[in-house]
């Protein structure tokens, strides 16, 4: 098979006609040229790899296949791609072939190359971005196009059970850092053509793959539409996690309350697609955000769905009150200490003066050096290796918190307030709004020690005054709370039974509000 080269021009010719559109520069008509300036852009790195063979008749047509080492398959370059080329375009005139002999990029397109994804080049700013990528370049000498073929193949962690949200029953898969694995994982359990992907790439230098997923007909076309234009409007030279995105495209950025919501379990996105909302997958981290994220998201946990409805309720309740112990535990013990003696019954009254009999700070100072020393524990815990982490933290707590009780620095009440409090703030199933209420209990403290609780009456009307004016992608943050919305209200405190639960929330999406078509008004199956 004779293979002409009709699109060769000379290479003076075609560098005379470069346009130079920011970084967009078309590729050269000559092989070598092309090979120098990928060397060259990519400062002669060792990790990419260069092939040059010859194919047709006389072998006399130079092809490139170039490819980085560590993010392609060798397995299917060699298999799927030298194996055709050399099998393909080095067929002799007397073989009988139905080929177009004329090109050898549609040969190459249409006939030789049978790995996945076959995508034409035609400048060395795509071409990068695909190299990069862990994809194969194939360059044909004479030609001003080029062809990148899908062959990544790093190592990844693979599917791993959940780290930041274990559960007692439930799925046990979690997120990786491929954003294909993820976006495959969430497929697996939305079998639906209407769950439609959109991808594009953020990162002036990283140039990551960003994904957002929804399902067609149910999301509110407004919400895909915002999610786009704030994606579009970031411009910001690296994404190395979905902390980045978050940070750039949510409402508020002066409130310490988290409004964008992220989950690394598939089961928990799949959820939060079937409500209308939006997830958005970041290549690189197995976290991954849902937009609009309300109030109550960040109170629920993928298990309340798993048991039964009165267990979930239960569970519930619990954490609204571990909450509101985190919250307001330290603040109220300094206010009714300091200003509302009268509120204690006596014989408390009488154990507390006795405890507080030496200690030289008032109750603020001993609350605020307990609450300071265990934030210092708990964060010393995180970041000690594994092996020892845990041992130190617990030795930590108890040496440190019986020696200040025996030195008399604090209180044996002190110590009680601050470990209740703590153990109350581990009941939250997401880690953003534990780190808030982490916050907010400090300058609660400062108005119980100022005002008593007349104080901390003002720091919640403030705190509720400014939830309620937080809106996330337009929806209410503390709906169906604020605005109240009776309808929502099956799945907000109080979880009721699957049967029961037919309607989406009303805020999210006005398409299709319906999750089950059967009777709500009696239990299916009942006689």
């Amino acid at each position: 098979m004779r293979i002409k080269s009709t699109e060769k021009n000379s290479s003076s010719a075609h560098r005379s006609n470069i346009k130079e559109n920011g970084d967009t520069v078309p590729l050269f008509a000559n092989l070598d040229e092309n090979i120098g300036k990928i060397k060259r852009d990519l400062g002669n790195s060792t990790d990419i790899v260069f092939r040059v063979i010859g194919v047709g008749q006389d072998g006399n047509q130079a092809i490139a296949i170039i490819y980085t080492d560590g993010l392609a398959d060798k397995k299917i370059i060699d298999e799927f791609i030298m194996g055709a080329l050399l099998k393909d375009l080095r067929m002799s005139d007397t073989e009988e072939t139905h080929f177009p002999t004329d090109n050898v990029i549609t040969i190459l397109e249409k006939y030789a190359l049978t790995t996945g994804e076959i995508l034409e080049l035609s400048d060395f700013k795509k071409l990068f971005h695909a190299l990069l990528s862990g994809e194969t370049i194939i360059l044909v000498d004479g030609y001003n196009k080029g062809i990148s073929a899908s062959t990544q193949g790093w190592k990844d962690r693979g599917v791993t059970e959940p780290s930041a949200e274990s559960v007692i029953r439930g799925p046990r898969e979690a997120f990786s850092e491929s954003i294909r694995t993820n976006t495959a994982l969430v497929r697996r359990k939305i079998k639906d053509p209407n769950l439609w992907m959109e991808t594009k790439h953020i990162g002036r230098v990283t140039q990551t793959d960003v994904a957002i997923m929804y399902i067609k007909g149910i999301v509110s076309d407004e919400i895909v539409e915002e999610v786009r234009i704030r994606l579009n409007r970031i411009d910001i030279d690296a994404i190395l996690e979905s902390g980045y995105i978050e940070e750039l495209i949510e409402d508020e950025a002066y409130t310490p309350f988290p409004t964008v919501y992220n989950s690394e379990r598939p089961d928990v996105i799949a959820a939060e697609l079937l409500e209308g909302k939006v997830a958005i997958f970041v290549d690189g981290t197995p976290f991954v955000l849902v937009v609009p994220a309300l109030f109550v998201s960040f109170m629920h946990s993928a298990e309340d769905y798993y048991h039964r409805a009165d267990v979930s309720t239960l569970i519930r309740l619990l954490r609204y009150l571990g909450v509101f112990i985190a919250l307001f535990g330290p603040s109220l013990y300094v206010a009714i200490t300091t200003y509302h003696q009268e509120m204690l019954p006596t014989q408390l009254l009488i154990s507390l003066v006795a405890q507080r009999e030496g200690i030289p700070f008032p109750a603020f100072i001993e609350a605020l050096m307990m609450e300071v020393a265990f934030e210092i524990l708990r964060e010393a815990g995180l970041r000690m290796p594994r092996t020892i982490g845990p041992a130190v933290s617990i030795v930590g707590t108890l040496v440190i918190g019986q020696a200040a009780v025996e030195a008399g620095i604090v209180s044996a009440a002190m110590v009680i307030v601050v470990s209740t409090t703590a153990i109350a703030s581990f009941v939250f199933p997401s880690y953003n709004l534990a780190n808030t209420i982490r916050m907010l209990r400090f300058p609660l403290m400062g108005l119980a020690a100022s005002f008593g609780i007349f104080g901390i009456a003002v720091g919640v009307i403030a705190l509720v005054l400014h939830l309620c004016s937080l809106r996330t992608f337009g929806v209410p943050y503390m709906s169906p709370f604020a605005p109240l919305v009776l309808s929502d209200q099956k799945d907000a405190i109080f979880r009721l039974p699957q049967w029961l639960m037919t309607t989406r929330p009303r805020l999210m999406s006005q398409k299709n509000i319906t999750r089950d078509s059967s009777p709500s008004s009696k239990k299916p199956n009942a006689r």
